[in-house]
């Protein structure tokens, strides 16, 4: 066998599970994520099972991001017995403890000492890692491998992968692209593609689509509030705590703010009935919480923008209108306030697809009532709560759904608000592709249809500017 070599443990079925490595000689790999597979392809138990593939020999797992989908099999990974580094970016190395400690307590245990001993654990070993900077990771005599991360724009702390593998004087680079980020993040720096590579591991998720402009979905969530301001409704969003939910909360106080600025020069002509002033954003999701207050803390990662808000005094995540619900008894204070009174809101709440957590018990309260609306920012798995009500939107007559084994009937409005897609679509992986110059491309985590026209689109544009690129899809 001629070495490297690639393996594939995960994220070749669809849309989740990505985990690949690479196999430097016999004796020798490092492991690129370790990720759980959701949704419709989620094996229960599957955090602790079995990895169905050796550890010996794993110089390092490295984290592009910590999703769940690219880390939620790690206790698997620590139970077959790794002790090597887990290689991340500096913001991942501080999000990693709090998204693992969450997922132990939902499907190990919520012990304060065992959930202690296990996040001890896991800080022993993340190492972080400077975006970058190359970073050794192996020098055997005729094998040298280093490893650099650069910003892939997907989220707070997201990396693509480089990696330079030497071999008896000849050099590889694989790049591992992670989860690529769309253009136009509120908070993020745009992503930049590698400056070359010889084999790129690219996911495909939207492989076969372009998304819509995003330039109308700020005006689009203002629409949206004003109904619930008109309507005395809450407007609920199930939002993922981990990215989506901190997009949100910028854009938000970016209204926000600018209807303060429109209120101190005076009433608008036509006059404007609805106070924005005292409508309440309320953030109820612990975990959403505590990853919002290290993205806070973190603001030397945010784009440009982003930091000059800052610059002006202003606290994207953190204005005053902002009201964050900690313990559950407050949780369902909150729900029937908002419930029994004609008093307007925002909700964020988790979790995004309505499958689980405080989402469900706003829902139960308020899917009944016209006044209140249902706003999804994020894709809706089949088979979901969250697929259910997003279907309704525009059905004739009411629909029912299942919540916990009890049927509630659909009344409240629902809408879908696009434009705020985490991964890259059809046109920047092609670019991305195309602009490190890429000799060969491994196609992952995507379903097949959007495999299969992303690997079309890629030979296409190669074609185009006289050069040949080799696409392949593993099973």
């Amino acid at each position: 066998m001629e070495y490297p070599v690639l393996s594939h443990h995960g994220g070749t079925r669809g849309v989740t599970g990505s985990c690949h490595q690479l196999h430097l000689d016999p004796s020798t790999s490092l492991l690129i994520d370790c990720g759980l597979e959701q949704g419709i392809d989620a094996v229960p138990g599957a955090a602790s099972a079995p990895l169905g593939f050796d550890v010996q020999g794993i110089q390092a797992l490295v984290i592009t991001h910590v999703h769940l989908d690219h880390v939620g099999r790690i206790p698997a990974l620590l139970a077959a017995g790794y002790r090597g580094p887990i290689l991340c970016s500096e913001p991942s190395a501080r999000l990693l403890p709090l998204v693992l400690e969450d997922a132990y307590k939902l499907t190990v245990s919520s012990e304060p000492v065992h959930v202690a001993r296990y996040l001890e654990f896991i800080r022993d070993l993340i190492v972080p890692l400077p975006f970058e900077q190359w970073h050794t990771l192996v020098e055997h005599p005729g094998l040298n491998c280093r490893i650099r991360l650069q910003r892939a724009g997907h989220l707070l702390g997201s990396a693509y992968v480089e990696c330079d593998v030497v071999r008896a004087q000849a050099g590889l680079r694989y790049v591992f692209s992670g989860d690529l980020g769309a253009c136009g993040n509120p908070l993020l720096r745009p992503v930049l593609p590698p400056e070359r590579a010889d084999v790129l591991v690219l996911e495909s998720t939207y492989g076969d689509r372009l998304h819509p402009p995003a330039g109308d979905r700020q005006q689009r969530l203002e629409a949206a509030i004003d109904r619930a301001l008109a309507d005395q409704g809450t407007l609920l969003i199930p939002a993922f705590s981990l990215g989506r939910t901190q997009e949100l909360l910028y854009e938000l106080e970016g209204i926000l703010h600018r209807k303060a600025l429109l209120n101190k020069a005076g009433p608008a002509p036509d006059g404007d009935p609805l106070d924005w002033s005292q409508l309440p954003i309320i953030l109820d999701s612990p975990l959403a919480q505590r990853i919002t207050g290290v993205y806070r803390e973190l603001h030397d990662y945010w784009n440009a923008e982003a930091r000059a808000r800052l610059a002006e005094g202003r606290d994207p995540l953190g204005f005053s209108q902002l009201i964050s619900v900690d313990t559950h008894a407050r949780h369902q204070q909150v729900v029937n306030y908002l419930k029994s009174t004609g008093r307007p809101a925002i909700v964020i709440a988790g979790n995004g697809m309505c499958s689980g957590g405080r989402i469900v018990n706003y829902l139960k309260a308020m899917l009944g009532g016209p006044r209140h609306e249902v706003m999804f920012v994020g894709y809706q798995a089949k088979g979901t709560p969250g697929a259910v009500i997003q279907a309704s939107e525009g059905a004739e007559g009411f629909v029912q759904i299942d919540l916990d084994g009890q049927m509630y009937e659909i009344r409240a409005k629902v809408m879908t608000l696009g434009g705020y897609s985490g991964h890259a679509d059809q046109a920047q992986l092609v670019a991305f592709a195309h602009g490190c110059n890429a000799r060969r491309v491994v196609l992952v985590h995507g379903e097949k249809k959007a495999k299969q026209t992303l690997a079309v689109a890629l030979r296409g544009k190669f074609a185009l500017s006289g050069g040949e690129v080799c696409v392949t899809v593993p099973k």
